[in-house]
């Protein structure tokens, strides 16, 4: 429907009588749906923003152009500086054990990790500084981090990895959140990403006025001279725009002023093109929806006669009838309350109905005559332009008999657009029942509708829009729902006229011209001439624009102020605008200016404050800038590769100043300009001019290069593989761009062969950077020393080497890095890999290229070390067990390079530190004291520290290259193996020796230097398992050799130290032995005895051999047992020692068969037999050992001894062979 209004307030329609030749015309304000339905219409800075602004403004007022030609994506919010700072602080904090967060140690390593590599990184800093740094980010990269370190953590019963990752990260939330209430934290989110998504009309005008620098006085002039609140107006101005444009087309066909296309062809497809975009437009326009407020159906357009009210129309193609128009309005009927209702009983029940003539009947709550309020509403829909309401009073009836109930008064309403909408009070026509004289109702009717119309007592005309296109002049009557007559406006021109003499009911006349025929119409006033005719004016679609007669605005200037308050708002601003010089830009014909320039200005000034805001953009639009440049290029016919042209030079420009740009971005305008100067029609057209093949050759060309930047700089452009997915999409526009159409691939190896060039140019420049970080790291610490010396000691070999090392863990952390965020770059979320599988390739050569350089300086740094130093071995473990970890670079170029220059080190070292030992062994042998140390004595637990360190570093190194590793291996178990049989050699010799120089007697002691003999051949055996140890299917196992040495080498000293046990005994046996029967010594011995015992008392002799002999036994046992380590070793030595003594008594016995034994031998033997048998029991002698047939033997000639002594003179004193108490009394 057609609003001609252009008060910034509502205004309602006036009815206005009228004689029966002429129509006064009014009009009610217009409401749309849509909060962005008429929101396109402003944009030049004074001058160029302010027309900039004008365009924009009237393209926000109304919005027609449903296709979105252009893309968008969600943003997050960007971190600032101050955000990054108290970022750090919390994690510092966090790692300070300042926070209440309980964690365990392997979540506070990666926590400080994260904390050193990427939130202290420079690379984190410049993101923040380009404002591509969202919080998004920080938490994916810290994802990221401890992906890894999940997975490389033990197995634990009931705690799935998933369980562990999730509540890390919900620890990580935590710190980073800090104090802040998280319920805050989500709100503030939800409203950001609100304010991104969802903008007002009035947020996109004070959007569009930073952009431009447009003040707020300006606006509003513009705003209002131009009507820009009157939809209707702003949809008449994009017909008459769309009509200039199709003139603006044929005028270029008919001078031939055509743009110069690549192709001469291309000039007549040019103007279809143009006159297919305008018809679209035209088509989009008349689909849209005319009104809200006054609904109408269309039913079918057909021809038919035109019944027009003067009866002057001619047939067209598109003619209405009078059943093509249907009204349908609403209507609100609010009853207040009653007023001078006295006559009735404050108690009694009141209560009143309304209806609209032809619909239902309405009743609000009952209320008493005290208190007749209610303000309850009634809604009603009609077909009448004219509706008439009825309001009626009652009140219930008190008589038993009575069937209804009684009626007071009641009033009739004829309500229209231009009423009262506030509640007024009416009197009421009252019935016979009611003495009350003077009843009045307080009541407000409000009836919505569109239409524009005038009544004439019983007739009334109505202005409908049926569509953006058609427009008619409908005549009703009262109570009728169609129209009586009808008068399309399609084709009239409307214009001021001269007073009509003759004609009564109005003042003020403008006329409607078809084809000669005029149709007159009148108004009481000038306000509502003016009002009209901008409504004919929108109505029909004329070029030409009525200006109000000089003659008119002088006489209602001399009205005074009463007379210019009549004048239009619209007129009173677009006075002002003229006042402040702006009047050339409402009055502008927007056919006339060079939108393609003006676009590219609005555009760069609109990514100017995008990429300045508080969102972390990289290069997009927000949806509503977005919404509002789509809709300029297509009002204003701004061509699509020429938008995406400039966007695309307006993208590079601020990608060479710093900012972080999104290549899916680029990608997607890039392939668009491409699309399009190949002639693939991505916006459907198909001319290509000059000027957007040589541009987008030149961008082409810009393109390239700034690809090959970023991928030279891959780990500052793309720091930590942010944004997600960047690399990628790199690669792919740069393959999109070496192509040379839209259809032919690029070969993969020429793609391959510029990307590897820029990662060759890459390694150099992150190896540049990281040699610059370690200097000034150097330059620090002396700094912070404060030494002179420090500079000349840079130099010295020493200083090379750390400095050296310190550049390997800074090359390795890059890798790590590179591994981590740029090496799977090609590969899809999915997995997939197929579409760059040869970019892991390239980062593998660039690795190298990498590791080559600092192959330099490491090579340098080796070279001025001394032959005799080792310190260097260290940079090999770093680098090694980096380089073995990687699939790709293990066994490498650099790989091997680093096996080469280090193996003959390895050797010298393993020959040096093998002639180091044997030295150590020989002199410490010549000192040795055999004191106890740990698990043997001091030379042996020097050997097998030297030999178990030396094999450990030998397996720390793990050497890559199988066949060297097994010579190592080889020469490092060989070297032990004999290393360990020297010493088992010399030590059994010691043993000997020491052995042979003790005491016979029952006097020796077993010195600890023998045990500590035995012990270090029980270490060897066990340090043999371990160091001499094969693996299995080795052609020669070492450690059995040396096992079969130690054995051996045991054997012979427990043979050795039986021996002299036996010696011992023998000694004991030598003494009784003077005592046998038939000897010199004895026969003199016992005659001696015999005389002397006649005179004197002579003492016989006692057990003190016996005694002497059982207590070296008891205390060998004790030594033995407390010193030595090795248990078996014990019990063979007790179980030979046992046997051998016990044979020997036997074979003493037996040499003695035919004498009897002195009673002097046969207690001392008694006595240590049974001891022996008794304390070898008790250290675990078998009693298969101990019950042998030598102790059957020695056991039997003794207690046969025993029985004959028993007899003799004395006795035997109470030895004997059997077990006593009294024994073992004595024992204890």
């Amino acid at each position: 429907m057609l609003d001609p209004s252009s008060s910034e307030e509502e205004s309602d329609g006036i009815v206005e009588e009228e004689s029966r030749e002429v129509m006064a015309i009014k009009s009610k304000r217009l409401h749309r749906s849509s909060p962005y339905f008429g929101f396109f219409a402003y944009i030049m800075i004074f001058p160029q923003n302010s027309l900039k602004y004008f365009f924009k403004l009237k393209c926000l007022l109304f919005i027609f152009k449903a296709v979105c030609r252009f893309w968008t994506q969600l943003t997050q919010g960007r971190i600032t500086k101050q955000q990054l700072q108290t970022t750090k602080d919390r994690f510092e904090s966090f790692l300070k054990g300042d926070t209440q967060i309980v964690a365990d140690e392997a979540f506070i390593n990666a926590v400080q990790s994260y904390f050193e590599v990427f939130l202290k990184s420079d690379r984190v800093a410049k993101m923040v500084q380009t404002g591509g740094l969202s919080a998004l980010d920080c938490r994916e990269v810290f994802k990221r981090h401890i992906e890894k370190r999940v997975r490389s953590l033990p197995e634990i019963d009931g705690l799935s990895k998933e369980t562990v990752l999730s509540s890390w990260m919900a620890k990580f939330d935590t710190i980073y959140r800090g104090d802040e209430d998280p319920r805050k934290a989500q709100q503030r989110m939800t409203a950001s990403a609100a304010s991104e998504l969802i903008l007002s009309k009035d947020q996109l005008y004070e959007m569009f006025q930073q952009i431009l620098g447009i003040k707020k006085f300006e606006h509003q002039l513009l705003y209002q001279a131009c009507q820009l609140d009157n939809l209707d107006e702003q949809a008449a101005q994009i017909r008459r725009e769309l009509d200039g444009r199709l003139q603006m087309a044929d005028q270029i066909a008919r001078a031939g002023k055509f743009p110069k296309f690549v192709s001469k062809e291309m000039e007549a497809m040019y103007i279809e093109e143009l006159k297919s975009s305008v018809n679209q437009l035209m088509a989009n326009l008349e689909s849209m929806p005319v009104s809200k407020g006054g609904e109408f159906k269309l039913q079918k357009l057909k021809r038919g006669h035109n019944t027009s009210i003067i009866d002057m129309g001619q047939e067209d193609e598109n003619q209405l009838s009078k059943s093509d128009v249907v009204l349908s309005f609403t209507l609100e009927v609010v009853i207040m309350e009653v007023q001078g209702l006295k006559s009735l009983a404050p108690n009694r029940i009141v209560y009143c109905t309304m209806e609209v003539e032809g619909g239902e009947k309405l009743q609000p709550d009952q209320a008493e005559a005290s208190k007749p309020t209610w303000g309850t509403q009634g809604d009603f829909t009609t077909t009448h332009p004219l509706p008439a309401v009825k309001v009626k009073l009652f009140t219930e009836s008190t008589g038993v008999l009575a069937l209804e109930d009684k009626e007071l008064g009641r009033v009739v309403l004829h309500p229209t657009p231009n009423s009262p909408k506030q509640a007024e009070l009416h009197k009421m026509t009252l019935t016979k029942a009611c003495p009350d004289q003077d009843l009045k109702i307080k009541l407000a009717v409000r009836i919505l509708w569109g239409q524009e119309y005038s009544s004439i007592k019983k007739r009334f005309f109505v202005l409908v829009q049926v569509s953006q296109y058609t427009f008619a002049v409908c005549s009703y009557r009262e109570k009728k729902s169609e129209p009586q007559e009808l008068l399309q406006l399609d084709g009239y021109t409307v214009d001021y006229t001269d007073p009509q003499p003759g004609l009564d009911g109005g003042r003020a006349f403008f006329n409607a011209v078809k084809e000669g025929d005029t149709v007159i119409f009148a108004s009481d006033d000038e306000q509502d001439r003016i009002l009209w005719v901008q409504a004919m004016y929108r109505a029909t679609g004329q070029s030409h624009k009525p200006v109000p007669p000089t003659q008119v605005q002088k006489l209602n200037s001399k009205g005074g102020a009463a007379a210019q308050m009549d004048a239009p708002i619209s007129q009173f601003y677009a006075d002002r605008a003229q006042k402040h010089g702006m009047d050339e830009f409402i009055s502008a014909n927007p056919c006339s200016f060079d939108h393609a320039s003006l676009f590219e200005m609005v555009q760069r000034l609109t990514l100017d404050n995008r990429l300045n805001d508080n969102f972390a953009c990289l290069g997009w639009f927000s949806p509503g800038q977005v919404f509002v440049l789509d809709e300029y290029c297509a009002r204003n016919g701004v061509r699509g590769c020429h938008r995406h042209l400039y966007y695309l030079g307006d993208l590079l420009e601020r990608a060479d100043a710093g900012h972080m740009i999104d290549p899916t971005l680029l990608h997607y305008s890039f392939a668009f300009c491409a699309s399009h100067v190949h002639g693939n029609r991505p916006d459907g057209l198909g001319t290509v001019t000059v000027e957007e093949k040589e541009r987008f050759e030149e961008i082409k060309e810009r393109l390239r290069v700034l690809l090959e930047n970023q991928i030279t700089n891959f780990r500052y452009c793309f720091p930590f593989g942010r944004p997600e997915g960047a690399l990628k999409a790199t690669l792919s526009l740069l393959e999109r761009v070496l192509m040379k159409d839209i259809v032919t691939p690029v070969p993969q190896e020429e793609v391959k062969a510029v990307i590897r060039k820029c990662l060759e140019q890459a390694a150099q420049i992150n190896y540049q950077r990281i040699t610059d970080y370690a200097k000034v790291e150097v330059e620090k610490t002396l700094k912070d020393q404060k030494d002179p010396e420090n500079v000349a000691n840079l130099a010295t070999p020493a200083k090379k080497l750390e400095h050296v090392i310190r550049l390997a863990e800074l090359v390795i952390e890059v890798l790590h890095q590179n591994q981590d965020h740029h090496a799977e770059a090609a590969v899809t979320r999915t997995g997939d890999q197929s579409a760059f599988a040869w970019w892991s390739d390239l980062m593998v050569e660039h690795a190298e290229n990498f590791l080559s350089l600092y192959g330099v300086d490491m090579d340098a740094a080796l070279e001025i070390q001394s032959p005799e130093s080792w310190d260097s071995f260290p940079l090999f473990q770093l680098l090694n067990d980096f380089l073995r970890s990687d699939y790709h670079l293990c066994n490498g170029k650099f790989h091997k390079h680093l096996q080469d220059l280090y193996a003959p080190l390895v050797v010298r070292y393993v020959d040096l530190m093998e002639s180091s030992i044997a030295q150590s062994i020989h002199r410490g042998f010549e000192r040795e004291s055999w004191e106890p140390v740990n698990n043997g004595s001091g030379t042996s637990e020097d050997l097998f520290w030297k030999l178990d360190a030396l094999q450990t570093f030998i397996r720390d190194l793990h050497w890559p290259e199988e066949e060297f590793a097994k010579h190592l291996d080889n020469r490092m178990k060989l070297m032990s193996s004999d290393m360990i049989e020297t010493s088992v050699k010399r030590t059994r010799a010691a043993f000997e020796s020491k052995l042979a120089k003790s005491s016979r007697s029952t006097d020796f002691r077993i010195p600890l230097s023998l045990c500590t003999m035995f012990n270090v051949m029980v270490d060897a055996k066990d340090q043999s398992a371990k160091l001499c140890a094969m693996e299995m299917g080795q052609e020669k196992q070492y450690h059995s050799q040396i096992d079969d040495l130690i054995e051996e080498s045991v054997k012979d000293m427990i043979s050795l130290l039986v021996a002299k046990f036996v010696v011992i005994l023998e000694s004991v046996l030598a003494k009784i032995s003077r005592y046998d029967e038939g000897t010199l010594f004895s026969s003199f011995l016992s005659f001696t005895v015999k005389a002397a015992s006649k005179y004197v008392d002579v003492p016989k002799p006692g057990m003190d051999v016996a005694d002497g002999y059982v207590t070296f036994v008891r205390h060998s046992q004790d030594i033995l047992r407390d010193k030595v380590n090795e248990e078996v070793y014990i019990e063979r030595l007790f179980d030979q020692w046992y046997t051998a003594t016990m044979n020997l008594l036997a074979t003493w016995l037996t040499e003695r068969m035919d004498q009897q034994l002195h009673v002097y031998q046969l207690k001392i033997l008694i006595r240590i037999v049974k001891k022996k048998y008794r304390d070898f029991r008790l250290q675990g002698v078998l009693d298969s050992t101990l019950n042998s047939k030598a102790y059957d033997t020695v056991r039997n000639r003794l207690t046969l001894e025993e029985a004959t002594a028993s007899v003799r003179e004395g006795g035997m004193q109470g030895i004997s062979m059997k077990d006593s108490d009294e024994e073992d009394e004595e024992d204890d």
